[in-house]
C-alpha cells in the first residue's frame, strides 16, 4: 500500500496507524510506503513511527521506485506460497 502523506481527511500517518490497529488479518503485515515530498530525515523518521515499512520521497526516481517496490512484492509472493 502506498499513501500520500498529506491527504484531506485523514493523513497518512493517520491512515497508516488505524490500519496498523484493524483488526484485519494483514494490519499488521501489509507493507506500506510513504509517498512525499518531504524528504528529511525527521520526515523519514516519522513515517517509519507512524508504522510504514519504508519511506520514498519525490521527485520520483522510476529505478528506485522499482527497487523498493520489487523487496515487498517478493515478500508478498513468498508468503503466498
Amino acid at each position: 500500500m502506498r499513501l500520500y502523506l498529506q491527504m484531506t481527511v485523514m493523513n497518512g500517518y493517520e491512515a497508516t496507524k488505524a490500519i496498523r490497529r484493524s483488526s484485519h488479518e494483514l494490519a499488521k503485515t501489509i507493507p506500506i510506503i510513504a509517498m512525499t515530498a518531504n524528504a528529511f530525515e525527521d520526515d523519514r523518521q516519522e513515517a517509519l513511527r507512524a508504522g510504514m515499512n519504508a519511506h520514498f520521497s519525490k521527485p520520483i526516481d522510476v529505478k528506485e521506485l522499482e527497487m523498493l517496490l520489487s523487496r515487498y512484492l517478493e515478500r508478498t509472493e513468498e508468503n503466498e506460497e
